[in-house]
């Protein structure tokens, strides 16, 4: 297996990991330990605790992101929403920053940290094995960035199944019982899947309710996806998906056209599959995950990334840079926001600690309570302590957009805005939240076509995220391309996120006001919609050289065609016209001529990048007919 290249180390790597010693009053200690940076090609390991345990850290990591790509395929893993996980060295310490419950500490070794900016991992170094506590978590990332939407039996069936991983340097194992979250209530999933079930239409339908959802749920997904791994059937699942998501199908339907047997065999299938598993030692060394075992529970492998092909570099971190990084992940936890935020105070307040990462930390407490002059203060002294900090430039954009937000005016210095977010995502091309943040400043400074660019990168990156989505049928409001905000709003009008599916509707009911006036009806409703679309500018560099008439353009008809279902052979792709497309596919009694208008935002699975050079593969297609023998593409799924 060849060696990880390494990667320069910024100052926004995709992944950061802390392994810090704090004081007993407060985040900061005088003691002054060593600290180190070690950096691999996607994580980096900031640590106290030696070059050994950085470096071990920071290969379980690497493990588990290769053997997510394993299992599904992907030879590409995204990450695009940054995560810092902070691992402490002693029980002590980790307790004095893990988050409270019932005003006591957590008693899991680990976890996770959800933020608007960024995510956290928390781990205590002093547990073996104190990844093995967020793998739950990390796997629901994995999923979000790198798996079209699905249906929520199916992502939690997979985190659990996950969390089950034990990693070694040269061997690995998974498919055993899962490490069950901290405060779970659940008994083991054997114990309970011996009970009755549910029926598996009701599984695939389940929502969570006021107290999360029923014991069962859990045990049961996690067999089925159990059982669809290890029995290779992750492509009839994709199958399910694109009928019930996308073309609507019930789900009993769905379940009959994308196995091949009802919901009743499917659910005896699985039960069977469970007794089997249940009653069989573990299964013998398979040369990958997921691969079927001979009726064994536990699939044992080869890791796919030992210590020497993990390539790896050390740098020294000053002990101030790194207790103002412990701090700044202190002050997202209201518990510990005060004690933070006065750790921050005395970094600053000694000329040899100050540094820009306290200010930027300081200066996302002061977003936080809307003093964003406070905070703009803040980040200038933190600019010039170190100018080329990303986050700074970050939070000057984050700054104005929310500010924008809570007066509901126009984004004040939009044109610095833009620069600063070109300024990051040049330096971390994998945010996606930049990416439409500079979608949003792009439109409000006129330009439609680079706000359509800078959207659709963010949805690339993202795919799950319907404000995206929202926010790009919003621009091609702007821009006048009725029939593709049309298509998008219609598609989120039944979101689960109840406002995204208010302003989707609203949206579609203003369209008529807005193709023939040319602006949105003004009323409170819409004035309480984020990121409403301005009018397309004068000087926008779409409307630029076309002609402009002063004559009200009809208005076309919503494109009510019925989403249509294909399985058949990708004979080749025509893509003279990129960004446009056009495949040929053929079925066993006719070939089809299927267009897309934009290839980066066409929907894959199975694939991470649409390839002109695709010939001869199998494929489903979900599209809508043009004629007997035409339509335009909707999703396309490779085989």
């Amino acid at each position: 297996m060849p060696r990880i290249s390494l990667r320069p180390q910024c100052l926004l790597p995709t992944v950061v990991l802390l392994a810090v010693t704090a004081s007993s009053n407060g985040f900061a200690s005088n003691s002054e330990p060593k600290w180190i940076r070690v950096s691999s090609a996607h994580f980096a390991v900031l640590t106290d605790a030696g070059e050994k345990k950085g470096r071990e850290v920071d290969l379980r990591l690497e493990q588990m992101r290769e053997v997510f790509g394993q299992l599904f395929l992907k030879t590409k893993v995204q990450m695009p929403e940054p995560l810092d996980v902070i691992a402490l060295q002693s029980d002590e310490e980790y307790i004095r920053v893990a988050p409270l419950r019932q005003g006591r500490p957590i008693s899991a070794p680990g976890f996770f940290l959800p933020g608007e900016d960024r995510n956290y991992i928390g781990l205590d170094l002093a547990a073996a094995d104190s990844w093995r506590a967020v793998a739950h978590d990390f796997a629901r990332l994995f999923l979000r960035f790198n798996y079209p939407p699905t249906q929520d039996w199916f992502d939690e069936g997979f985190a659990q199944y996950f969390s089950s991983l034990q990693l070694g340097d040269s061997q690995a194992q998974i498919g055993g019982d899962p490490v069950l979250p901290w405060n779970s209530p659940l008994k083991s999933f054997p114990e309970l899947l011996n009970g009755p079930w549910l029926a598996l239409p009701e599984l695939f339908t389940t929502r969570p309710g006021p107290s999360g959802y029923p014991p069962m749920f859990y045990a049961q997904s996690w067999i089925v996806m159990h059982y669809l791994l290890n029995q290779n059937k992750l492509s009839e699942a994709g199958t399910y998906f694109g009928l019930v998501q996308i073309r609507k199908v019930p789900v009993e339907q769905a379940i009959q056209q994308a196995f091949g047997m009802s919901p009743a065999q499917l659910e005896q299938a699985v039960k069977d599959y469970f007794h089997a598993f249940a009653a069989a030692p573990p299964g013998l060394p398979n040369s990958k995950p997921g691969a079927t075992t001979s009726g064994g529970r536990v699939t044992q492998f080869p890791v796919p990334k030992g210590p020497l092909d993990v390539g790896a570099s050390v740098v020294d971190v000053t002990p101030a840079q790194a207790q103002s990084l412990v701090a700044e992940m202190a002050v997202r936890l209201p518990e510990h926001r005060d004690q933070g935020e006065k750790d921050l105070q005395t970094i600053i307040a000694d000329p040899k600690g100050d540094n820009a990462i306290a200010h930027r930390a300081l200066a996302w407490v002061r977003m936080e309570r809307k003093e964003f002059d406070e905070a703009t203060e803040e980040l200038a002294t933190a600019r010039e302590l170190d100018g080329g900090d990303t986050w700074t430039h970050y939070y000057l954009a984050v700054i104005k957009f929310r500010a924008s937000q809570v007066n509901r005016k126009p984004i004040q210095g939009v044109s610095n805005m833009i620069q600063d977010l070109v300024y990051v995502v040049d330096k971390e091309p994998d945010f996606a939240e930049a990416y439409n943040m500079l979608a949003l400043a792009r439109l409000q400074g006129g330009g439609v076509h680079s706000a359509t660019g800078s959207i659709t990168i963010a949805i690339q990156l993202s795919p799950r995220n319907e404000q995206y989505l929202l926010n790009l049928a919003q621009i091609d409001l702007a821009g006048k391309k009725w029939d593709d905000a049309t298509a998008l709003l219609s598609r989120l009008q039944d979101s689960s996120n109840s406002q995204i599916a208010q302003i989707a509707r609203k949206n579609l009911a203003d369209l008529p006001t807005l193709k023939k006036y040319g602006v949105l009806p003004q009323d409170s409703a819409a004035q309480d919609a984020p990121n409403a679309p301005p009018a397309a500018s004068e000087n926008d560099e779409e409307d630029a050289n076309s002609g402009k008439t002063d004559a009200v353009p009809a208005e076309p008809m919503p494109d009510r065609r019925k989403v249509q279902f294909v399985r058949g052979k990708l004979l080749k792709v025509d893509c003279t016209q990129s960004p446009a497309a056009i495949l040929t596919v053929r079925t066993p009694t006719r070939s089809l001529r299927l267009r897309t208008d934009n290839l980066k935002s066409l929907l894959l699975v199975g694939a991470d990048e649409f390839s002109c050079e695709w010939a001869d593969r199998g494929v489903i297609a979900n599209y809508k007919a043009g004629g007997k023998a035409d339509g335009d593409l909707v999703s396309l799924e490779i085989q």
